[in-house]
């Protein structure tokens, strides 16, 4: 599996401008809807969805990361993107620090082993410090893009 086969390029943001997590999710899901990824009006349900699985526990890994993540029957494959805030967001994270890197993951209820797959490999991936500091370092979807793409052909 390759990011490409779930994060829209059109979608990635590489300068959020949100500063708090509620903004940072309401932008990337914007986003989405955008790319065309998410029908515009089951815009506000997502986001619901997504704040839902929020309170259930932060996405916010530590590190600068977050992965906010639902399912939702508005999508009939995985599809997520990529946001970057060089300033930080306040996101409740578990180490308590801002969060620089999101990756937004909005999966079918019937794909759970997709959808853990694919959390899988994020999560793997963000473990490495360099994968990370490129992607906070990135200013453009194409860097963005790029560092994906890198990763996937190592």
């Amino acid at each position: 599996m390759k990011f490409a086969d779930f994060i829209s390029d059109i979608a990635i943001q590489p300068e959020l401008a949100a500063v708090n997590k509620e903004g940072a999710i309401r932008e990337l899901i914007g986003g989405l809807c955008n790319a065309g990824e998410i029908d515009t009006d089951q815009r506000e349900n997502v986001v619901a969805c997504i704040l839902e699985r929020e309170q259930l526990g932060t996405t916010g890994i530590g590190r600068g990361i977050a992965v906010p993540h639902t399912k939702h029957n508005c999508v009939m494959r995985t599809v997520g993107t990529v946001g970057v805030s060089t300033a930080g967001i306040a996101f409740d994270s578990l180490d308590g620090n801002p969060v620089n890197v999101l990756f937004l993951l909005v999966s079918p209820p019937d794909q759970s082993e997709r959808h853990l797959k694919v959390l899988e490999k994020i999560s793997r991936h963000l473990r490495e410090d360099m994968f990370c500091r490129f992607l906070i370092q990135s200013k453009t979807i194409e860097d963005v893009q790029q560092v994906l793409t890198d990763i996937d052909e190592d």
